[in-house]
């Protein structure tokens, strides 16, 4: 059995993604920050499902804690689906905001997807089939007021899912890019009237976490051993 890593698989992006994975029958490792308990809920579901899934905590900025996480990963087998969810938001006017705020997005979204994908690769390389998936935001393709930390962290996300796709092709690992509009969630639901989002949005509505999971499934599967190196919207038309 294939097994898949998701980052941030606690929160409900995450989560809806976990799923979609078990059910095309990886073994899922939903990993969690702080929110032990939320990430135990979600193994739970897909166990009772008929799924195969565990748990892993860690600090994806940490680089050590990190890589003894990994190792310990590792130890089992390779991972051979990767989906780079983890990511924080910490929202100001660039004039305004303050060095740790720029730097801690940065370090979560950005220095978390080398923390974390630097070390699996040659495992992964070693089976001459991957797949790494990474969340990206709408926000890196048009800008947001207040978000210049977030935009540049997801914008980089953008460049080296590109250059880590030409490094990978010939060994059968494929690496992409999902950038979301607005996705139904709390966040979303506490700093966005349903009048901004349908002003905003072509198709007037937030997507949910389910339809992320299915494109994120589809690009984990065989069916996707051609696309790679592409940053794909999943927005309702914004971009």
């Amino acid at each position: 059995m294939k097994r898949a890593l998701v980052t941030g698989g606690s929160g409900q992006i995450g989560a809806a993604i976990s799923r979609q994975l078990a059910q095309e029958h990886l073994h899922v490792i939903v990993h969690a920050h702080r929110n032990r308990a939320a990430a135990e809920e979600v193994t739970n579901q897909i166990i009772g499902a008929g799924g195969s899934a565990s748990v892993a905590c860690f600090d994806v900025s940490d680089t050590q804690a990190t890589q003894r996480a990994l190792a310990q990963i590792l130890e089992a087998g390779p991972i051979q689906v990767l989906v780079n969810n983890a990511g924080v938001h910490d929202d100001a006017p660039m004039a305004g905001m303050r060095a740790d705020q720029w730097s801690h997005v940065i370090a979560v979204s950005l220095g978390g997807f080398f923390n974390v994908t630097q070390p699996l690769l040659l495992p992964m390389i070693g089976t001459r089939w991957g797949r790494i998936i990474t969340i990206s935001s709408v926000s890196a393709l048009l800008g947001n007021r207040g978000q210049t930390n977030y935009a540049a962290a997801k914008a980089g996300l953008h460049g080296a899912s590109k250059s880590l796709a030409r490094e990978v092709a010939s060994r059968g690992v494929t690496v992409n890019v999902v950038a979301l509009g607005f996705i139904e969630s709390r966040m979303v639901e506490q700093s966005c009237k349903p009048e901004k989002i349908e002003a905003l949005v072509p198709m007037k509505r937030a997507g949910t976490p389910q339809e992320v999971a299915y494109l994120v499934g589809f690009l984990a599967s065989e069916k996707a051993d051609y696309i790679s190196g592409q940053v794909i919207g999943l927005n309702g038309g914004m971009a």
